[in-house]
């Protein structure tokens, strides 16, 4: 009767765990989990979940794997041993960590390490899926199967939850778990009926410990640092010898370095004295090693015991050689100190070790005490003056040393100044010949001043039935100032960016130029870079105005009035001009009185044709192949937190120039203005 009911309830077990179904066209028996055609669950059939199922929430359909990248969550658990080989103890109590990944549900158990326990600690279940337990062995822990105070069972070993941290508390609560309320930690029962035993104890014979490694641990890398001098009588010149003492805040020891000059006839030894504690007072004789120990002992029993002793440790030092060695509180700048001998005097010190005993010690006089004679003066370097081959600078380098080499260049300034997109860093002043001839003086030059090595060329403007050739007028290089000695040793001046301005005469190569224009790039990178050029600084020319016409303020009142006789508050540029010269008496210079123009200055307003500039910019767009419009749109709307659709139009000029639009600035200011 048994073994018929037996084979009954084993083919319903096995029909409700597998089915008919076809693959290939060959029918065969299949899993009950597998699903139906397309993957739909067949009639009746419920599917479980092989990894932790997650709520959808809101932003993107990252996979667990990664919008959980780098989540762990951590449970505090304890798990029972059995120790069936001691009577001490029947089992032991293990604290351990459960980790729980949210990437993929592996799961890790971990035993913190404990000092002497004796029993191999640290990972006790390496990361891994863990399969549930019996008759569930089919599926996996998911993060479904973990709250606070429960029980989990991986390979037969219970362990027992009891808390959690704070993030898998959030995390549990955001899942929906309704938490346990935590469990306390129980202690080890025989580790703690050991710790009451050695809290009990007493020992009749107290050891005496020496414990440096606090000192150690606090000061390992201090070392206090003093600058020395011994006086050595024995030598032939009685030179004082210099020294560098080093003191070791772990351990108290001191070591002594020679500082020996170059070709001092002196042996250069690594050490004056080698790294050990320094006694104050030198004895007369060295003590036998075992004469000066950290620890005394007694023999109690003599030799009465077959020549046998038996030795404690004597608390009372009987009998113990005391000698005193050198602390920091005894070295001081001014001190002197008995080294073997030898005295030796402490005259400055480093500044950490200024810091170390104005913390510890409150010292604050650290007055070094004078040791050197002072250097002789260096004599004064001549050079010989300048012979005519080459250049100066080339000249004055094969007076520096037996290797020639060229003269260095200030690579800086030309990589600072070298023309970079838009910026050119060139200065252009339209000039004129300074002379009585009258077929010169209508000629037209253009002077370009590098701003990258400070050199200058000078172009002709091309006339037509002028007589002159134009173009090339002077070649590019470094102009001299006039006036200067030829052969001298000090260098020559050259022309400077500062020297150069609407107004000024300069003389370049025995030609007198008068500076009448400059372009408008010139004007407005003079007038941004105003503490260079003072010429262009309106509070510089505001200072020198008013020390001029606060005299005849009133005067100069009436004379606008008159200027003005619309009473518009705004007069032509030009009676502006005239009445500048009148006031300052040519003391202004026309650069000075064109930045005053331009700061000043009302614009004209005219409008432009939006359309054609939209054209415009686009077809630089088109030619520069310019594709990215969906990066620059991010950052506008980026940048326009308020989502206001509005941005400042600085704000955007700066946005564009970051995105190197191939438009010039005029044309991108007349966009962002309209």
């Amino acid at each position: 009767l048994f073994l018929p009911n037996l084979l009954q309830i084993g083919k319903e077990k096995f029909h409700k765990s597998q089915h008919w179904g076809f693959c290939n066209n060959v029918a065969m028996l299949v899993g009950e989990n597998k699903p139906g055609v397309g993957g739909k669950p067949l009639l009746g059939q419920k599917l479980t979940p092989k990894y932790s199922v997650f709520p959808e929430g809101m932003g993107s359909d990252a996979p667990a794997w990664v919008v959980f990248d780098k989540q762990v969550l951590s449970f505090d658990a304890y798990f029972e041993e059995e120790v069936p080989d001691k009577n001490q103890e029947l089992y032991r109590i293990r604290h351990c960590k459960i980790y729980f990944y949210l990437e993929d549900d592996t799961i890790q158990v971990i035993e913190p390490r404990v000092k002497n326990s004796g029993i191999p600690q640290g990972t006790i279940v390496r990361r891994h899926r863990i399969p549930l337990p019996p008759p569930d062995e089919d599926q996996f822990y998911t993060i479904d199967h973990f709250n606070i105070n429960i029980e989990v069972t991986f390979y037969a070993r219970k362990y027992k939850i009891t808390d959690c941290d704070q993030f898998t508390k959030n995390f549990l609560r955001k899942m929906g778990v309704r938490l346990n309320p935590p469990a306390s930690l129980p202690g080890d029962p025989y580790t703690q009926e050991r710790q009451k035993i050695l809290d009990s104890m007493t020992p009749f014979r107290p050891y005496e410990r020496i414990d440096t490694l606090k000192q150690f641990l606090e000061h390992d890398g201090h070392v206090l640092r003093f600058f020395c001098v011994w006086d050595d009588p024995e030598s032939t010149f009685h030179d004082p010898r210099e020294l560098v003492l080093h003191y070791y805040l772990s351990d108290d020891t001191i070591d002594i370095k020679e500082i020996v000059p170059v070709n001092s006839g002196q042996d250069a030894v690594p050490l004056f004295l080698r790294r050990d504690k320094l006694p104050k007072h030198a004895p007369v004789g060295l003590y036998q090693p075992g004469t000066i120990t950290e620890r005394t002992v007694l023999n109690v029993l003599g030799n009465l015991v077959g020549n046998k002793g038996r030795y404690i440790v004597d608390n009372r030092k009987t009998g113990a050689v005391h000698q005193e060695f050198y602390k920091d509180s005894d070295l001081k700048i001014g001190a002197v100190i008995n080294v073997w001998g030898r005295k030796i005097i402490l005259c400055d010190c480093d500044e950490f070790t200024k810091e170390y005993y104005r913390t510890k010690y409150g010292i604050e006089d650290f007055t070094p005490v004078p040791y050197k004679a002072p250097p002789p003066p260096k004599p004064e370097k001549t050079f010989p003056p300048y012979n005519g081959f080459g250049s100066e600078e080339d000249s004055l380098c094969s007076c520096m040393g037996l290797i020639l080499k060229p003269p260095a260049k200030d690579f800086k300034k030309f990589l600072e100044k070298d023309r970079i997109g838009m910026e050119s860093n060139i200065l252009r002043f339209l000039a004129k010949l300074v002379t009585d001839s009258p077929i010169d003086k209508d000629r037209k030059l253009i002077i370009s001043y590098f701003l990258s090595d400070d050199t200058i060329s000078v172009f002709e403007h091309v006339q037509r039935n002028s007589g002159i050739r134009g173009g090339k007028f002077l070649e590019r290089g470094r102009i001299k100032k006039p006036g200067q000695e030829l052969f001298k040793s000090e260098p020559s001046e050259y022309f400077k960016a500062q020297d150069l301005f609407v107004g000024a005469r300069v003389c370049f190569h025995g030609h007198n130029f008068l500076l009448v224009d400059a372009d408008e790039y010139t004007l407005n990178y003079m007038e941004k870079h105003e503490n260079e050029f003072s010429v262009a600084d309106v509070g510089v020319i505001l200072k020198k105005l008013k020390v001029i016409t606060e005299p005849r303020s009133r005067e100069i009142r009436q004379l606008f009035a008159a200027t003005d006789p619309d009473h518009n508050k705004v007069i032509e540029y030009d009676a502006f001009r005239n009445l500048l010269v009148s006031i300052t008496d040519g003391e202004f210079s026309d650069h000075e009185m064109m930045t005053l123009g331009r700061c000043y200055g009302v614009k004209d307003e005219y409008e432009i044709d939006l359309h054609y500039l939209l054209a415009v910019a686009q077809e630089q767009l088109k030619k520069n192949r310019f594709e990215n419009f969906e990066q620059l749109t991010a950052v506008l709307l980026y940048n326009d937190r308020e989502k206001c659709g509005v941005l400042p139009r600085e704000m955007c000029r700066t946005i564009c120039k970051s995105f190197k639009l191939p438009l010039a600035d005029d044309d991108l200011q007349a966009l962002l203005t309209m």
